[in-house]
Protein backbone atom coordinates (compact mmCIF):
# COMPACT_ATOMS: atom_id res chain seq x y z
CA UNK A 1 0.00 0.00 0.00
CA UNK A 2 1.37 3.61 -1.00
CA UNK A 3 0.75 4.94 2.70
CA UNK A 4 3.04 2.06 4.24
CA UNK A 5 5.58 2.81 2.08
CA UNK A 6 5.24 6.82 2.40
CA UNK A 7 5.03 5.49 6.34
CA UNK A 8 8.27 4.03 6.28
CA UNK A 9 9.73 6.71 4.22
CA UNK A 10 8.79 9.26 8.00
CA UNK A 11 9.70 6.60 10.12
CA UNK A 12 12.90 8.03 11.08
CA UNK A 13 11.28 10.87 11.62
CA UNK A 14 8.23 10.00 13.66
CA UNK A 15 10.87 8.63 16.27
CA UNK A 16 12.88 11.24 16.55
CA UNK A 17 9.92 13.36 17.32
CA UNK A 18 8.34 10.60 19.56
CA UNK A 19 11.98 10.35 21.07
CA UNK A 20 11.62 14.51 21.74
CA UNK A 21 8.57 14.50 23.26
CA UNK A 22 9.41 11.71 25.50
CA UNK A 23 11.75 13.41 26.84
CA UNK A 24 9.81 16.63 27.52
CA UNK A 25 6.68 15.35 28.78
CA UNK A 26 4.20 17.98 29.87
CA UNK A 27 1.06 17.88 32.40
CA UNK A 28 -2.41 17.78 31.16
CA UNK A 29 -3.95 21.08 30.12
CA UNK A 30 -0.22 22.62 30.67
CA UNK A 31 1.26 20.88 27.23
CA UNK A 32 2.70 24.12 26.07
CA UNK A 33 6.26 23.68 24.77
CA UNK A 34 4.96 20.31 22.98
CA UNK A 35 2.29 22.00 21.65
CA UNK A 36 4.71 24.60 19.84
CA UNK A 37 6.77 21.87 19.08
CA UNK A 38 3.69 20.91 16.93
CA UNK A 39 3.05 24.02 15.31
CA UNK A 40 6.66 24.57 14.26
CA UNK A 41 6.54 21.36 12.39
CA UNK A 42 3.09 21.82 10.99
CA UNK A 43 4.78 25.01 9.54
CA UNK A 44 7.87 23.43 8.25
CA UNK A 45 5.53 20.82 6.18
CA UNK A 46 3.15 24.63 5.09
CA UNK A 47 0.01 22.94 6.87
CA UNK A 48 -2.47 24.99 7.68
CA UNK A 49 -3.86 24.97 11.62
CA UNK A 50 -5.41 26.65 14.56
CA UNK A 51 -5.07 27.04 18.51
CA UNK A 52 -7.75 25.36 20.32
CA UNK A 53 -8.62 24.65 23.96
CA UNK A 54 -5.65 26.25 24.83
CA UNK A 55 -2.88 23.34 24.08
CA UNK A 56 -4.69 21.72 21.66
CA UNK A 57 -3.90 22.48 17.91
CA UNK A 58 -5.88 21.57 14.52
CA UNK A 59 -4.40 21.08 11.52
CA UNK A 60 -6.18 20.68 8.22
CA UNK A 61 -5.81 19.19 4.74
CA UNK A 62 -8.19 20.18 1.76
CA UNK A 63 -7.93 17.47 -0.89
CA UNK A 64 -8.12 18.73 -4.90
CA UNK A 65 -11.54 16.78 -4.83
CA UNK A 66 -14.48 18.31 -2.36
CA UNK A 67 -16.32 15.73 -0.51
CA UNK A 68 -16.93 14.81 3.04
CA UNK A 69 -14.43 15.80 6.41
CA UNK A 70 -12.85 13.45 8.76
CA UNK A 71 -10.85 13.91 11.77
CA UNK A 72 -7.63 11.86 12.87
CA UNK A 73 -7.13 12.55 16.75
CA UNK A 74 -4.20 11.56 18.52
CA UNK A 75 -3.90 13.21 22.52
CA UNK A 76 -0.53 14.98 23.60
CA UNK A 77 -0.41 15.06 27.47
CA UNK A 78 1.75 12.27 30.26
CA UNK A 79 1.83 11.45 33.65
CA UNK A 80 2.63 11.57 37.23
CA UNK A 81 5.21 8.66 37.01
CA UNK A 82 8.31 8.33 37.82
CA UNK A 83 10.47 6.61 34.54
CA UNK A 84 12.38 3.65 35.32
CA UNK A 85 13.45 3.01 32.11
CA UNK A 86 17.53 3.61 30.91
CA UNK A 87 16.93 4.85 27.92
CA UNK A 88 19.16 8.01 26.24
CA UNK A 89 15.31 9.49 25.68
CA UNK A 90 14.43 9.17 29.10
CA UNK A 91 12.38 11.52 30.52
CA UNK A 92 14.49 15.34 31.59
CA UNK A 93 11.33 16.31 34.06
CA UNK A 94 11.08 14.76 37.28
CA UNK A 95 7.88 12.67 38.66
CA UNK A 96 6.83 13.20 34.74
CA UNK A 97 6.77 10.76 32.09
CA UNK A 98 4.86 9.47 28.58
CA UNK A 99 3.69 5.83 30.55
CA UNK A 100 0.35 5.42 28.63
CA UNK A 101 2.28 6.59 25.06
CA UNK A 102 0.76 9.89 23.96
CA UNK A 103 4.35 11.09 22.84
CA UNK A 104 3.53 7.82 20.03
CA UNK A 105 -0.11 9.31 19.31
CA UNK A 106 1.31 13.05 18.41
CA UNK A 107 4.82 11.39 16.77
CA UNK A 108 2.56 9.08 14.28
CA UNK A 109 0.07 12.17 14.25
CA UNK A 110 2.42 14.33 12.51
CA UNK A 111 3.97 11.44 10.43
CA UNK A 112 0.44 11.42 8.91
CA UNK A 113 0.08 15.29 8.33
CA UNK A 114 3.45 14.17 6.23
CA UNK A 115 1.90 11.47 4.67
CA UNK A 116 -1.23 12.85 3.57
CA UNK A 117 0.53 16.22 2.50
CA UNK A 118 2.04 14.21 -0.36
CA UNK A 119 -1.51 12.46 -1.18
CA UNK A 120 -3.13 15.43 -1.34
CA UNK A 121 -4.21 14.70 -4.95
CA UNK A 122 -5.89 11.43 -4.06
CA UNK A 123 -7.75 13.17 -1.47
CA UNK A 124 -11.50 13.44 -1.61
CA UNK A 125 -12.45 15.76 1.00
CA UNK A 126 -10.84 17.10 4.12
CA UNK A 127 -8.78 15.87 6.68
CA UNK A 128 -8.41 17.44 10.00
CA UNK A 129 -5.85 16.65 12.69
CA UNK A 130 -6.99 16.68 16.16
CA UNK A 131 -3.39 17.12 18.48
CA UNK A 132 -5.56 17.13 22.09
CA UNK A 133 -4.81 18.13 25.41
CA UNK A 134 -5.76 16.76 28.84
CA UNK A 135 -6.56 13.28 27.75
CA UNK A 136 -5.87 11.74 31.30
CA UNK A 137 -7.59 14.13 33.23
CA UNK A 138 -10.82 13.80 30.74
CA UNK A 139 -11.07 17.64 29.90
CA UNK A 140 -8.96 17.83 26.86
CA UNK A 141 -11.73 16.27 24.10
CA UNK A 142 -14.70 18.17 25.81
CA UNK A 143 -12.77 21.71 25.47
CA UNK A 144 -12.08 21.05 21.59
CA UNK A 145 -15.00 20.00 21.67
CA UNK A 146 -16.33 23.70 22.85
CA UNK A 147 -14.22 25.36 20.77
CA UNK A 148 -16.07 23.99 17.87
CA UNK A 149 -13.60 21.48 16.18
CA UNK A 150 -16.47 19.10 15.13
CA UNK A 151 -18.46 21.83 13.06
CA UNK A 152 -18.15 20.06 9.65
CA UNK A 153 -16.78 17.01 10.83
CA UNK A 154 -18.49 13.58 9.25
CA UNK A 155 -16.50 11.32 11.55
CA UNK A 156 -13.36 10.95 13.63
CA UNK A 157 -11.12 8.21 14.20
CA UNK A 158 -8.43 8.05 17.12
CA UNK A 159 -5.21 5.64 17.65
CA UNK A 160 -4.08 3.93 20.94
CA UNK A 161 -1.34 2.39 20.89
CA UNK A 162 -1.30 -1.01 23.30
CA UNK A 163 1.26 -2.86 25.16
CA UNK A 164 -0.86 -5.63 25.58
CA UNK A 165 -0.89 -6.32 21.80
CA UNK A 166 2.25 -7.27 19.95
CA UNK A 167 3.72 -4.91 17.20
CA UNK A 168 2.05 -5.44 13.81
CA UNK A 169 -1.57 -6.17 15.14
CA UNK A 170 -4.21 -3.83 15.10
CA UNK A 171 -7.97 -3.79 16.99
CA UNK A 172 -10.57 -1.77 15.74
CA UNK A 173 -14.20 -3.47 16.92
CA UNK A 174 -17.49 -1.91 16.62
CA UNK A 175 -20.07 -1.46 19.44
CA UNK A 176 -18.78 -0.23 23.41
CA UNK A 177 -14.60 -0.27 23.67
CA UNK A 178 -14.12 1.56 26.96
CA UNK A 179 -16.14 2.24 29.62
CA UNK A 180 -17.43 5.91 31.90
CA UNK A 181 -15.07 6.94 34.19
CA UNK A 182 -17.21 8.52 36.85
CA UNK A 183 -15.91 9.39 40.55
CA UNK A 184 -18.01 9.69 43.33
CA UNK A 185 -17.26 11.18 46.68
CA UNK A 186 -19.10 10.14 49.81
CA UNK A 187 -18.46 12.44 53.21
CA UNK A 188 -19.91 10.29 56.45
CA UNK A 189 -20.47 12.57 59.58
CA UNK A 190 -21.09 10.84 62.83
CA UNK A 191 -19.63 11.76 66.33
CA UNK A 192 -16.45 11.37 67.65
CA UNK A 193 -15.11 11.17 71.33
CA UNK A 194 -12.99 8.21 73.45
CA UNK A 195 -12.43 4.89 71.84
CA UNK A 196 -12.88 3.03 75.75
CA UNK A 197 -16.86 4.89 75.20
CA UNK A 198 -18.56 3.90 72.37
CA UNK A 199 -22.07 4.21 73.23
CA UNK A 200 -20.91 8.59 73.81
CA UNK A 201 -20.33 7.98 69.67
CA UNK A 202 -21.10 7.67 66.33
CA UNK A 203 -17.97 5.89 64.51
CA UNK A 204 -17.91 7.16 61.07
CA UNK A 205 -15.23 4.41 60.53
CA UNK A 206 -18.09 1.82 61.20
CA UNK A 207 -20.26 3.66 59.01
CA UNK A 208 -17.37 3.94 56.23
CA UNK A 209 -16.77 0.12 56.40
CA UNK A 210 -20.51 -0.61 56.29
CA UNK A 211 -20.87 1.59 53.19
CA UNK A 212 -18.25 -0.13 51.17
CA UNK A 213 -19.13 -3.55 51.47
CA UNK A 214 -23.33 -2.36 50.91
CA UNK A 215 -21.82 -0.87 47.47
CA UNK A 216 -20.83 -4.04 46.31
CA UNK A 217 -24.56 -5.13 46.05
CA UNK A 218 -25.38 -2.49 43.40
CA UNK A 219 -23.39 -4.36 40.47
CA UNK A 220 -24.67 -7.77 42.24
CA UNK A 221 -28.56 -7.50 43.15
CA UNK A 222 -29.46 -4.21 41.15
CA UNK A 223 -27.58 -4.74 37.66
CA UNK A 224 -28.14 -7.30 34.77
CA UNK A 225 -25.33 -9.62 35.16
CA UNK A 226 -24.74 -9.30 31.33
CA UNK A 227 -23.47 -6.01 31.33
CA UNK A 228 -19.98 -4.96 32.68
CA UNK A 229 -20.21 -2.31 35.96
CA UNK A 230 -17.52 -1.56 38.65
CA UNK A 231 -18.19 0.00 41.56
CA UNK A 232 -14.75 0.59 43.32
CA UNK A 233 -14.33 2.39 46.64
CA UNK A 234 -10.44 2.96 45.86
CA UNK A 235 -9.78 5.57 49.10
CA UNK A 236 -11.70 5.76 52.52
CA UNK A 237 -9.78 8.37 54.69
CA UNK A 238 -10.94 8.27 58.53
CA UNK A 239 -9.63 8.74 62.13
CA UNK A 240 -6.36 10.25 63.74
CA UNK A 241 -5.42 7.68 66.40
CA UNK A 242 -5.74 4.24 67.16
CA UNK A 243 -8.01 5.26 70.56
CA UNK A 244 -10.08 7.96 69.16
CA UNK A 245 -13.46 7.39 67.78
CA UNK A 246 -13.60 9.34 64.14
CA UNK A 247 -16.05 11.91 63.75
CA UNK A 248 -15.87 11.93 60.02
CA UNK A 249 -15.32 9.81 57.17
CA UNK A 250 -14.28 10.41 53.29
CA UNK A 251 -14.85 7.86 51.21
CA UNK A 252 -13.90 8.10 46.87
CA UNK A 253 -14.52 5.86 44.26
CA UNK A 254 -14.89 4.91 40.32
CA UNK A 255 -17.85 4.10 38.12
CA UNK A 256 -17.23 2.08 34.97
CA UNK A 257 -20.31 0.93 32.41
CA UNK A 258 -20.64 0.79 29.01
CA UNK A 259 -24.55 1.48 28.63
CA UNK A 260 -25.07 5.45 28.90
CA UNK A 261 -28.11 5.42 30.94
CA UNK A 262 -26.56 3.45 33.91
CA UNK A 263 -25.23 7.18 34.72
CA UNK A 264 -28.25 7.75 36.39
CA UNK A 265 -29.15 4.25 38.00
CA UNK A 266 -26.05 3.55 39.81
CA UNK A 267 -25.83 7.60 40.93
CA UNK A 268 -29.09 7.59 42.47
CA UNK A 269 -27.80 3.35 43.42
CA UNK A 270 -24.95 5.02 45.49
CA UNK A 271 -26.44 8.13 46.81
CA UNK A 272 -29.59 5.94 48.50
CA UNK A 273 -27.31 2.96 50.23
CA UNK A 274 -24.97 5.82 51.37
CA UNK A 275 -27.56 7.60 53.37
CA UNK A 276 -29.61 4.93 54.08
CA UNK A 277 -26.56 3.15 55.68
CA UNK A 278 -25.60 6.33 57.54
CA UNK A 279 -28.93 6.41 58.96
CA UNK A 280 -29.27 2.92 60.18
CA UNK A 281 -25.70 3.34 62.38
CA UNK A 282 -27.12 7.17 63.71
CA UNK A 283 -25.04 9.31 61.06
CA UNK A 284 -25.62 11.32 58.07
CA UNK A 285 -23.79 11.02 54.82
CA UNK A 286 -23.69 13.10 51.40
CA UNK A 287 -22.48 12.08 48.23
CA UNK A 288 -20.68 14.04 45.02
CA UNK A 289 -20.55 12.15 41.56
CA UNK A 290 -18.75 13.46 38.75
CA UNK A 291 -19.03 12.08 35.21
CA UNK A 292 -15.61 12.45 34.24
CA UNK A 293 -15.39 10.36 30.91
CA UNK A 294 -18.15 8.77 28.54
CA UNK A 295 -17.95 5.77 27.76
CA UNK A 296 -16.49 5.13 23.93
CA UNK A 297 -18.70 3.80 21.75
CA UNK A 298 -17.42 3.12 18.49
CA UNK A 299 -19.60 3.40 15.13
CA UNK A 300 -20.03 -0.09 13.81
CA UNK A 301 -19.66 1.33 10.42
CA UNK A 302 -16.76 3.16 10.84
CA UNK A 303 -15.16 0.40 12.42
CA UNK A 304 -15.63 -1.76 9.63
CA UNK A 305 -13.91 1.27 7.39
CA UNK A 306 -11.15 1.00 10.07
CA UNK A 307 -11.28 -3.14 9.78
CA UNK A 308 -10.53 -3.01 6.36
CA UNK A 309 -7.94 -0.53 5.99
CA UNK A 310 -5.76 -2.20 8.61
CA UNK A 311 -6.37 -5.49 6.88
CA UNK A 312 -4.71 -3.73 3.80
CA UNK A 313 -1.59 -2.75 6.19
CA UNK A 314 -0.74 -5.75 8.61
CA UNK A 315 -2.94 -8.56 6.80
CA UNK A 316 -6.63 -9.86 7.61
CA UNK A 317 -5.06 -12.04 10.45
CA UNK A 318 -3.58 -9.45 12.26
CA UNK A 319 -7.16 -7.43 12.73
CA UNK A 320 -7.78 -8.48 15.97
CA UNK A 321 -10.61 -9.00 17.84
CA UNK A 322 -10.89 -8.51 21.58
CA UNK A 323 -12.98 -7.66 24.13
CA UNK A 324 -13.92 -4.09 25.36
CA UNK A 325 -11.66 -2.57 28.70
CA UNK A 326 -12.80 -0.83 31.58
CA UNK A 327 -10.07 1.57 30.94
CA UNK A 328 -11.76 5.42 30.14
CA UNK A 329 -11.14 7.35 26.93
CA UNK A 330 -12.19 10.87 26.51
CA UNK A 331 -12.35 10.19 22.98
CA UNK A 332 -16.14 9.31 23.96
CA UNK A 333 -16.77 13.74 23.82
CA UNK A 334 -15.77 13.19 20.10
CA UNK A 335 -17.87 10.38 19.27
CA UNK A 336 -20.80 10.99 20.71
CA UNK A 337 -21.17 13.81 18.34
CA UNK A 338 -20.35 12.20 15.25
CA UNK A 339 -19.51 8.99 13.89
CA UNK A 340 -16.17 7.67 15.14
CA UNK A 341 -13.51 4.62 15.84
CA UNK A 342 -11.10 4.25 18.92
CA UNK A 343 -8.69 1.93 17.50
CA UNK A 344 -5.52 -0.18 18.85
CA UNK A 345 -2.22 -0.54 17.72
CA UNK A 346 -0.21 -3.27 18.86
CA UNK A 347 3.60 -1.89 20.10
CA UNK A 348 4.32 -5.28 22.31
CA UNK A 349 7.65 -6.72 21.79
CA UNK A 350 8.97 -9.47 24.36
CA UNK A 351 12.02 -9.89 22.79
CA UNK A 352 13.22 -6.64 23.10
CA UNK A 353 11.53 -6.83 26.74
CA UNK A 354 8.71 -4.10 25.90
CA UNK A 355 6.32 -6.11 28.30
CA UNK A 356 5.06 -3.54 31.00
CA UNK A 357 1.44 -1.97 31.13
CA UNK A 358 0.09 1.58 30.48
CA UNK A 359 0.55 3.58 33.55
CA UNK A 360 4.29 1.61 34.74
CA UNK A 361 7.10 3.76 35.29
CA UNK A 362 9.34 0.84 32.74
CA UNK A 363 6.31 1.10 30.17
CA UNK A 364 7.71 1.62 26.56
CA UNK A 365 6.79 0.99 22.95
CA UNK A 366 8.21 -0.73 20.14
CA UNK A 367 9.03 1.79 17.62
CA UNK A 368 8.83 -0.08 14.88
CA UNK A 369 5.09 0.17 15.38
CA UNK A 370 5.21 3.80 14.26
CA UNK A 371 4.95 2.80 10.47
CA UNK A 372 2.01 0.97 11.10
CA UNK A 373 0.57 3.96 12.97
CA UNK A 374 1.04 6.51 10.09
CA UNK A 375 -0.15 4.34 7.63
CA UNK A 376 -3.47 3.46 9.49
CA UNK A 377 -4.38 6.86 10.03
CA UNK A 378 -3.35 7.92 6.89
CA UNK A 379 -5.21 4.95 5.33
CA UNK A 380 -8.36 5.60 7.26
CA UNK A 381 -8.76 8.85 5.76
CA UNK A 382 -8.35 8.15 2.69
CA UNK A 383 -11.10 4.69 2.80
CA UNK A 384 -13.18 7.06 4.69
CA UNK A 385 -13.42 9.75 2.14
CA UNK A 386 -13.83 7.88 -0.40
CA UNK A 387 -16.32 5.07 0.66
Amino acid sequence: MKTLELAKEVQEYVVKMRREFHMNPEPSMKEFNTSARIKEELDKMGVEYKSVAGTGVVATIHGNTPGKTVALRGDIDALAVVEENDVDYASKVPGLMHACGHDTHGAMLLGAVKVLNQMKDELKGTVKFFFQPGEEVGRGAAAMVADGVLDGVDGVMGIHISSDMPTGTINADGGPRMASADAFKITITGKGGHGARPEQCVDAVVVGAATVMNLQSIVSRELSPFDPVVVTTGSIKSGTRFNVIAPTAVLEGTVRYFKPEYKDVISAAIERIAKSTAEAYRATAEMEYDSCVKPTINDDECAKIAQEAASKLVGKENVLHLPPSTGGEDFSEFSSVVPGVMTRLGARNEAKGIVYPHHHGKFNVDEDAFKYGVAFYAQYALDFLNK
